[in-house]
């Protein structure tokens, strides 16, 4: 943030100024009280175990220049103390306001499986012309979008922002926050569907970031996804169609996938580049289709965006590869739906030139019908070319199941991590492939940390 002032933050938030000068400069906001830096904003969260104004005084002693409260009418600090109703509302108008004051295009990613990974390729392709600013992370939620937007600075040219939900309305809320040029929904699988009961109520939800978008601006769809072809008459919005089928306006063909994956790209069936990517998996020729399509928006060449492409290097735990000790390991740990597992078992397929291991874990947040949806990941993987199938947690076991019907396939359970972790100790050799694949809250990345000495 800059030339932003306690008094901003009165206004943006609606506040009452409690103590403190109003012309005290604010930099940068932080919820967490442990990560305090110069010139910060401490805004205090109400949890569901903890309400962080018991940290107010920790904030001030770290360094923090000012505070909001939601619970207190008069306080005398060293710092400007700011009182407002609610201080999630607050963050989210500190950061609409001041995001306001950055007059550049702005691009919305959302979708079930891939944001991240899409995001970051179309700030990459975006990096062949403009000075790009970037959500870190995966900061997409109703906190980490108003503190993305309060982090782009006077020196950006243009903003790719990520936009998560979990729950009906988040969306809505997210919209009203950004104003868009652009947005791309990469699908519509099943996560949160727990909360967000049907693909189709999934779909009209992610729909909504159409809010922000301005009259004239553009949607890029996969449209390889059917849930996204047969609700996308809804958008009163530009379409543009990316994905590997004839349909789309972006497409690829020749394609040779490995560990890294080329293929050229059709516009309207004219070729424009060929694409190389040092990441595997079909999944990456649709982000990098839609990296180029949104970068050809905006003036730059596909040639152009395809060079940058080329030094995208993927993620941390999202199908990142580590060879250690002859063994190749795919750390696709970070999280897991339906969709993201079977990409996972392509990338082992095509990776791996041993015995090819899946370590599968739970798929959270899926609903009354999680036990079929792992039961289809288990049918998946029992036609193709797997050797060995680990499952960890209750719902996994499902996969298992099904993929019995492979009696070539080698089939193992685990209650724990730890048993895991003694059994590829004792049974791994080298030259094998593994992956690595569950939701978050199931931890598979303790086993690759055990496994490769992190």
């Amino acid at each position: 943030m800059q030339n932003f002032y306690v008094k901003d933050i009165v206004e943006a938030a609606n506040g009452r100024l409690l103590c403190g000068e109003p012309t005290v400069s604010v930099e940068s906001i932080s919820t967490n009280s442990k990560e305090i830096g110069s010139k910060c904003l401490f805004v205090p969260i109400i949890g569901e175990r903890v309400d962080a104004h018991r940290f107010i005084d920790s904030a001030i002693e770290a360094g923090a220049a000012a505070v909001l409260t939601s619970e207190h009418e008069a306080m005398d600090k060293a710092v400007p103390c700011i009182r407002v109703e609610n201080t999630v509302t607050a963050l989210q108008e500190i950061g609409r306001y001041y995001g306001r004051t950055m007059n550049i295009p702005k691009i919305g990613i959302t979708g079930s499986v891939g944001k991240t990974t899409t995001k970051e390729m179309v700030a990459c392709a975006l990096s062949a012309g403009f000075r790009v600013f970037k959500t870190s992370g995966n900061s997409n939620s109703q906190i980490g979008v108003p503190i993305t937007l309060s982090r782009i600075s006077p020196e950006d040219e243009i903003a790719v922002i990520e936009m998560g939900i979990s729950m009906p309305g988040e969306m809505k809320r997210l919209a009203r926050l950004v104003d868009l040029d652009s947005a791309v929904v990469t699908n519509i699988g099943v996560s949160h569907i727990e909360q967000l009961g049907t693909q189709d109520g999934i779909c009209a939800e992610k729909f909504r970031i159409a809010d922000a978008l301005r009259s004239d601006g553009a949607v890029f769809l996969n449209g390889d996804d059917t849930v996204l072809l047969g609700h996308m008459h809804e958008l009163n919005r530009q379409v543009v169609l990316f994905g590997l089928g004839e349909n789309n306006d972006y497409r690829a063909d020749n394609i040779i996938s490995g560990e890294t994956t080329e293929f050229d790209i059709l516009k309207n069936n004219i070729k424009l580049c060929h694409v190389k990517l040092h990441v595997p998996g079909l999944h990456n020729v649709r982000n990098a289709l839609a990296a180029v399509a949104v970068a050809e928006r905006y003036g730059i060449t596909a040639q152009a965006a395809a060079g940058a492409l080329e030094g995208y290097g993927g993620i941390s735990m999202r199908q990142q590869i580590i060879r250690h000790n002859g063994i190749t390991v795919i750390d696709d740990s970070y999280n897991a739906s339906p969709d993201s597992m079977k990409a996972g078992i392509d990338v082992l397929c095509a990776v791996g030139k041993g015995r090819r291991i899946a370590v599968l874990a739970d798929m959270l947040e899926l609903g009354d019908d999680a036990a079929r949806y792992h039961g289809e990941v288990g049918e998946f993987i029992a036609g193709h070319n797997v050797d060995e199938l680990i499952t960890y947690g209750d719902l996994a076991k499902n996969i298992g199941v099904t993929a019995a019907c492979n009696k070539s396939l080698k089939i193992k359970h685990f209650d724990d991590r730890e048993q895991i972790d003694a059994y590829l100790k004792r049974e791994l050799r080298e030259g094998d492939t593994l992956l690595f694949k569950g939701s978050r809250g199931m931890k598979l990345n303790l086993c690759v940390e055990a496994l490769c000495n992190k």
